[in-house]
């Protein structure tokens, strides 16, 4: 009877591993203080807006020496629209701008960026330069960046229920899903760790809502266009200072 032949087991089968987005903790920034930051000087909000574009390459740049894997930055809320139609358009072009200057920048960094969010409101040139960004940086495996651009969670909640409806009854995991396919994110959906917001406001301003059920919130008198590498590292080593129970208690007081 001839024998049977299987194919020999890998010696040594190791796990695939992390990479640095997937191991590093997810920060959500609300990015607030840049019309204020302008206009304190003497210029128009607009100007506070183009300075804190700038910023934006600067953290993007140093998150991932402070074991940030994954970056939310909240760039334009679906109440913005209410704003001077000139600040909006303004707000439009320098997104577009940006996603189209710093796709190399990402590349080489290996930097993913997408954005979340509504897509159905945006002009059709922000969405062409949208598409191509997140095609150009799908590799990136360093940093996950997300830009929210016309975002709002309850609105988000609100139609991945709507999604759900015929379902008899739906699972948190099965919610987050759908919320997460109605603001075009495919990835994982992660809980935010840190949620940093500059401007001195003390507020989530409908932002990540579900996903900061459990996040560590930091606050900071800077404005946007102020914020630097040293603040934002200082803001991460705050949050590794602090004890997270997750509603349980300490264990030493469980003894």
């Amino acid at each position: 009877m001839p024998q049977s032949h299987h194919p020999a087991k890998p010696q040594h089968m190791r796990p695939p591993q992390q990479s640095a987005a997937e191991s590093g903790i997810h920060v959500a920034i609300i990015m607030d203080g840049n019309g204020r930051w302008a206009t304190s000087r003497g210029r128009p909000r607009t100007a506070g807006h183009i300075a804190g574009a700038r910023v934006v390459k600067k953290i993007v740049e140093a998150a991932p020496d402070f074991g940030i894997g994954m970056l939310t930055l909240y760039a334009f809320s679906a109440d913005n629209w209410a704003r001077p139609s000139r600040e909006v358009a303004l707000l439009m072009k320098l997104f577009r701008r940006y996603l189209v200057s710093e796709v190399e920048r990402c590349v080489t960094n290996d930097v993913r960026m997408r954005i979340i969010g509504r897509r159905d409101r945006i002009p059709a040139e922000l969405l062409r330069a949208i598409v191509s960004a997140e095609e150009a940086t799908r590799h990136g495996r360093k940093l996950d960046l997300r830009i929210a651009v016309d975002y709002s969670a309850r609105d988000s909640m609100v139609r991945a229920a709507e999604s759900l409806r015929d379902k008899e009854s739906i699972t948190r995991e099965e919610l987050a899903g759908a919320m997460g396919r109605v603001n075009h994110w495919y990835g994982e959906a992660r809980d935010v760790d840190l949620l940093i917001r500059t401007g001195g406001e003390q507020r989530l301003s409908d932002f990540l809502l579900w996903e900061c059920a459990y996040a560590e919130l930091y606050f900071t008198e800077r404005r946007w266009p102020e914020f630097t590498a040293a603040d934002l590292q200082q803001a991460a080593s705050e949050f590794h200072s602090r004890e997270r129970r997750y509603g349980t208690v300490p264990a030493a007081a469980a003894g």
